[in-house]
């Protein structure tokens, strides 16, 4: 699978933290329609496994309900991992501050 919009990169880097930080559970109103249709694509080519909490399962943390939840393949687990690499790096290239102790990198 190929990641091209801005939109999909950032629903992969929002299952996979959630996945890492909460076992997959996911708050739906930080959903839109486009990302649930998104996420039943990736779910129907494999990509991810995604559902809804059963009513008497969902839990309430500060008043948000997690009530869909997400399982990454392989796949989407290795995407996940190089866009947040390449998002650092992004981030990184912009910082407008010196870095103290920072060495420039040793050539191979």
């Amino acid at each position: 699978m190929e990641l091209t919009t801005r939109d999909e990169k950032s629903l992969l880097l929002y299952f996979e933290t959630q996945a890492t930080d909460y076992g997959g559970t996911l708050e739906s109103v930080r959903m839109n329609a486009d990302d649930f249709a998104l996420a039943k694509r990736w779910h129907e080519a494999g990509f991810i496994q995604f559902g809804r909490i059963a009513f008497n399962d969902i839990k309430r943390h500060s008043g948000v309900a997690r009530d869909h939840w997400v399982v990454l393949s392989e796949e989407a687990w290795k995407l996940a991992h190089a866009e947040r690499r390449a998002r650092c790096e992004r981030v990184m290239a912009t910082l407008k501050v010196e870095r103290k102790g920072l060495e420039a990198p040793q050539a191979a």
